[in-house]
């Protein structure tokens, strides 16, 4: 008889059925792994790209130093005259200088290409006395160039400065900087690169500042460098 039982069979209510497999994932869900899943592969493949060229810049570079062999310019002050140190009507103080400075470009297969826009200028103290620029010129590989270079400003506290350059005078030890600013192209082989300048600074220690007058260069300290 227990073989006869009926069993029973209720329906279960529609709010009470579980989710399938299948619905549990929604398509906003799916597009969005999508999504996140694009978004790291272009990252990846991105960062692969950028260290590839990163590598062939750094090859590059790597080649053509051990081709050319850069080696920076050479520079020296070799003499300074001073035309003009006069106090104006106005108590300004106008200055005229005139530097000679040696280049030298040590580089076998290197040529350098001074270009417009370059400054130089002499300083006394953190005040700026006269200022000037380098010719346009080409210069060849291990040449020697001597440069004159005329220096000319003004100067509004001409008075307070021409009594602290002539006190200064007396002691037979005048500190000058000469700050140097020149945009270059640099000639490789047949190929020529873009602007670079090329920065300096020099201390120069002169025993007088008298105009037409022999001025004495008792110590000069130069550092330069390169800026992309």
């Amino acid at each position: 008889m227990a073989d006869n039982k009926i069993h029973k069979i209720h329906p279960v209510a529609e709010g009470n059925v579980p989710p399938s497999d299948e619905s549990s994932t929604s398509p906003s869900q799916l597009t969005k792994t999508k999504r996140g899943f694009s978004f790291c592969k272009c990252i990846c493949w991105s960062l692969c790209i950028f260290i590839t060229l990163i590598l062939i810049l750094g090859a590059t570079v790597g080649v053509l130093y051990l081709v050319f062999k850069p080696k920076l310019p050479q520079y020296s002050v070799n003499r300074l005259t001073i035309s003009q140190l006069t106090l104006n009507l106005d108590l300004s103080l106008y200055a005229k200088f005139n530097v000679q400075i040696t280049a030298i470009n040590p580089n076998k297969k290197i040529g350098i290409f001074y270009q417009k826009g370059s400054h130089l200028s002499v300083w006394y103290k953190n005040t700026n006395l006269c200022q000037g620029s380098l010719p346009i010129f080409y210069q060849g590989h291990l040449n020697k160039t001597v440069l004159n270079v005329a220096l000319a400003g003004q100067n509004q506290y001409g008075r307070t400065l021409l009594g602290a350059l002539r006190e200064q005078q007396q002691t037979g030890r005048i500190p000058l900087d000469l700050k140097v600013d020149v945009p270059v192209k640099i000639e490789l082989g047949k190929m020529k690169s873009q602007k670079v300048r090329i920065l300096g600074k020099c201390l120069l220690i002169v025993d007088s500042l008298s105009a037409n007058n022999k001025i004495n260069i008792q110590a000069t300290s130069c550092k330069f460098s390169v800026k992309l």
